[in-house]
């Protein structure tokens, strides 16, 4: 544990450093390593490197991969031991976390094979016991790990103790199911792991530990201000005293001196902190905006602010005001009304909207119900669904496709058997498959045309004609393989030829970054890349065209940030929950369900219900639900 001078960090208890992507921050810890391998080179030493197969080390692994092939840096006198890995598991499997650093890793560097040690998920049971005692020997052997890449505690479970070693655990349900999207479903996932033990990561000399993503804003805010506790195995790592943090702005979204910097010393009072720190006051108090008085901001660190900026009175009807005129019924601008203070022009009308969506259903459970009422406007809408989706789809739902297409070319006569041939091979492919495998292409092929079918029923029944609905399937996706390849210039180049055909006023794409696969951030990746190519070609529709970022299933985005605010009626949300269910596949029992159990439509009906209780909260008129959005500035 630290004490920390600096007052804005004072209720921080480790070093953290917070960086504006994952990028930067994985050239620096990268470079970390590297200098600690030459160092020790230099003295005549071997260093011992711990490494786990988070998402948040790629980049670390690509940059140091980088530095060896510029002959700048050399693993011949590194050993590498692994966190953790599931077990028992086969190590050429996709999930294995032994491919994983493999892949992105072993198989570009100069290390000789004698000093890979992963943890070995094909040992025996009745030899577990004496393999992780003789793992832990050789660590000690060799003196120590001498830095810890880690973006978790490996899979030592809320519970584990202070002074455990690397063992063989139970996974819990919460784990299994986390690591669902792996292995194609919860029922595949292993019921046990190899990991390193709390002692032995704690033995580590240096740890760096790293996390990206607002999904992992809560972890954080524990290991970094929360007490030490057993349930949360990441906060034994405050009494390391060589662990360093690293972690963007998202991951760092719930440390206090982030989320509530009035607390912490002094504060840029710009309109936006205001709103944040007006509401964050409604809530603490339980009172809407305009109830707020002079004294409940002194009481709660605010005293500046109605000092540089008040009386509150004051303070409340701005702030007020604003989050007023972010209530709009007419998403893409209301004809022949002062927009001034709305968050769309009213010009032109109607307008030309693509609305991105990552998979094939992210559209309407997001933002369904400005989507139907887009429609209803007469603007001129467009679908653009990035990927197939192809891999969330059963195998069940795949052979009941295909045995109605089988049944259904004999009645009508038009193929001469071949559907029959499909459907056996199919059947062949998916036998064969064993669990967690990706499918073949024909496979995704019938699983895309799948979901290609839903999108266009829920088109249908929103009045989309189908012409302009866009199967862009960008190829990053198409790997079988929850993994997916780096976006690349193709990706870009599907996205940038069809906002150039179209020439939108209004684009909206999916800004929800804790998607569990990270396709959504891939996707947005490849719109902003497109938009800024075509900023510099100075295409002209750009300069009247705005971009609107919705959230998926998975998040919402906060009141103080949002800049458009879309109330539906109880008749709306009804259509926006039929368009969720013309998605068959995903109805029910998604293959990707997350930590939540519920459906999709229940999850977007809650968010959106609970979104419009907040405002209600807040002193705004009360409605049925609300869908919130950003505005990008290109």
């Amino acid at each position: 544990m630290i004490i920390n001078k600096d007052f804005t960090r004072r209720y921080e208890k480790v070093p953290v450093e917070i960086f504006n992507d994952s990028f930067d921050a994985s050239v620096i810890v990268a470079g970390k390593i590297a200098e600690i391998i030459k160092n020790k080179t230099k003295l005549g030493q071997h260093t011992v490197l711990g490494l786990s197969a988070s998402s948040s080390s790629i980049q670390v692994y690509e940059e140091l991969v980088k530095l060896v092939a510029k002959k700048e840096l050399s693993f011949k006198n590194t050993y590498i031991f692994t966190l953790d890995e599931y077990y028992p598991l086969n190590k050429n499997e996709i999930q294995s976390h032994y491919r994983f650093i493999k892949e992105y890793l072993l198989d570009f560097i100069d290390i000789p094979q004698e000093n890979i040690h992963c943890l070995d998920s094909e040992i025996p049971k009745d030899k577990v016991h004496d393999y992780c005692e003789d793992y832990e020997k050789l660590i000690e052997k060799l003196g120590g790990i001498d830095v810890l890449l880690i973006g978790n505690m490996g899979f030592n479970e809320p519970g584990s103790y202070y002074n455990s070693k690397t063992r063989l655990i139970t996974l819990n349900y919460n784990t299994r199911v986390a690591s669902a999207s792996e292995f194609f479903g919860v029922e595949y996932v292993p019921y046990h792991a190899l990991t390193m033990g709390i002692e032995t990561i704690l033995s580590a000399k240096s740890v760096f530990y790293m996390a990206f993503g607002e999904g992992k804003a809560s972890s954080i805010a524990k290991l970094i201000e929360g007490s030490v506790n057993e349930q949360s195995p990441n906060t034994y790592l405050q009494n390391h005293e060589a662990l360093e943090v690293f972690i963007d702005l998202a991951a760092a979204n719930d440390l206090t001196r982030i989320k509530t910097p009035w607390l912490t010393g002094s504060c840029e009072w710009n309109d936006y902190m205001k709103r944040k720190a007006v509401f964050w006051l409604c809530k603490t108090l339980k009172k809407p905006i305009l109830k707020l008085t002079d004294r409940d901001y002194n009481d709660n660190g605010m005293s500046d602010l109605v000092t540089e900026h008040g009386p509150a009175s004051k303070i409340n009807i701005k702030v007020f005001n604003d989050l007023q005129h972010t209530i709009s019924g007419w998403p893409g601008g209301k004809p022949n009304a002062d927009d001034s203070t709305r968050p769309e022009r009213a010009t032109p009308f109607p307008k030309k909207v693509v609305i991105f969506s990552p998979h094939p259903d992210d559209d309407v459970i997001s933002m369904g119900g400005t989507l139907a009422r887009l429609s209803e406007h007469g603007h001129e809408v467009h679908l653009a669904y990035q990927t197939s989706g192809n891999i969330a789809v059963f195998d069940h739902d795949a052979i009941r496709f295909l045995d109605f297409l089988r049944d259904s070319s004999k009645i009508f006569d038009f193929d001469n058997g071949k559907s029959d041939q499909i459907y056996k091979q199919a059947l062949s492919d998916l036998e064969h498959k064993h669990p967690g495998e990706p499918d073949t292409e024909a496979i995704r092929q019938v699983k895309g045309a799948i979901r290609r079918g839903e999108a266009k029923s829920a088109c249908r029944y929103l009045k989309i004609p189908e012409n302009r609905v866009h199967f862009l399937n960008l190829p990053f996706y198409e790997t079988g393989g929850v993994k997916k390849k780096p976006i690349g210039p193709d990706d870009v180049a599907i996205v940038k030829e069809l906002l150039n055909e179209i020439k939108p006023h209004q684009i909206y794409a999916a800004g929800d970054l804790s998607d569990p696969h990270g396709t959504h951030r891939v996707c947005l990746l490849a719109i902003f890349e497109a938009l800024e190519q075509l900023k510099n070609e100075n295409a002209k529709w750009i300069e009247d065209c705005r971009v609107w970022l919705y959230r998926g299933a998975w998040q919402e985005w906060d009141v103080a940030d949002s800049n458009m605010a879309v109330p539906l009626s109880p008749e709306e949300v009804y259509i926006k929950r039929e368009a969720i269910f013309k998605h068959q596949s995903q109805k029910d029992r998604p293959v990707f369900p997350g930590t939540d159990k519920r459906e999709f439509w229940q999850r977007a009906e809650e968010r959106n219900h609970n979104t419009a209780l907040l405002f209600d909260e807040l002193g705004m008129a009360e409605y049925q639900a609300i869908e919130l959005f950003v505005r990008y500035y290109i």
